[in-house]
């Protein structure tokens, strides 16, 4: 499966979830990992405990920062909100795939380095979450029709489980990235995530992005876990440019 950033090297592909109580363990974290990883996502949790402010200090750091955010609100206050995650420098940011949303959120993007991600279904989702949402189909059904409406306004990548980046290539195109959350290594514990898969399987069908968490943040040793999934995913990716 060809992926929409070739040229990104494997170690940029993984994306650890700081999902942690404060900055001080954030920071202990990032400090562990060293050079094992360039790339962090900062959510709700450590968002509200201080992290906007640290992945300011991240960037400054010269790592890469994805806020995921997973903005909705009316198109004003989504553009502005937009306009101050650009200042900060993240590299990526997460709003929910309404056409409104993300029509705002792509205007304030506008000419930034920033890259807006259209979250479709949770991973969390399956068929029957999304039944009790009130959504017509199955999760796979919401996921191609939210994704067909957000290319149609140009959105920058689709967050998707790793079973329907295959799917989605052919729906996206060869250039949007696919980002992928609920990866785990062979034999860990899924967590609450319900669509999952390894860190070679998902490059295999088509994401270009893996985000992981508890695999690495709850490891014992996190820099050897980090490194054994960048190793995974360039064996993976070698095999995908071998293929085309």
């Amino acid at each position: 499966m060809t992926l929409a950033s070739p040229d990104v090297p494997p170690r940029e592909r993984v994306i650890v979830a700081l999902d942690l109580p404060s900055v001080a363990v954030a920071e202990k974290l990032v400090w562990q990992l060293g050079d094992a990883i360039d790339f962090y996502k900062i959510g709700y949790q450590l968002g509200y405990a201080g992290g906007l402010s640290f992945a300011r200090d991240l960037i400054k750091s010269g790592k890469q920062v994805f806020l995921d955010l997973k903005l909705h609100d009316i198109g004003n206050t989504v553009n502005k909100g937009v306009e101050s995650v650009v200042k900060t420098g993240a590299t990526f940011l997460t709003v929910h795939a309404y056409p409104q949303t993300m029509k705002a959120a792509l205007d304030a993007s506008r000419g930034s380095q920033l890259k807006v991600l259209a979250v479709t279904i949770l991973t969390s989702y399956n068929d029957a979450d999304v039944r009790e949402a009130g959504y017509i189909g199955t999760a796979r059904d919401q996921v191609r029709r939210k994704s067909e409406q957000a290319c149609a306004l140009g959105i920058d990548g689709i967050v998707c489980s790793a079973e329907e980046s295959e799917m989605l290539r052919p729906v996206v195109g060869p250039t949007r990235l696919l980002v992928t959350p609920g990866i785990r290594p062979a034999g860990a514990d899924s967590g609450d995530q319900k669509r999952i898969m390894t860190p070679a399987a998902a490059i295999r069908a088509g994401s270009d992005y893996l985000v992981v968490g508890r695999p690495i943040t709850g490891a014992a040793d996190p820099k050897a876990a980090a490194a054994a999934i960048v190793r995974e995913v360039a064996e993976a990716t070698k095999g995908e440019a071998t293929k085309g």
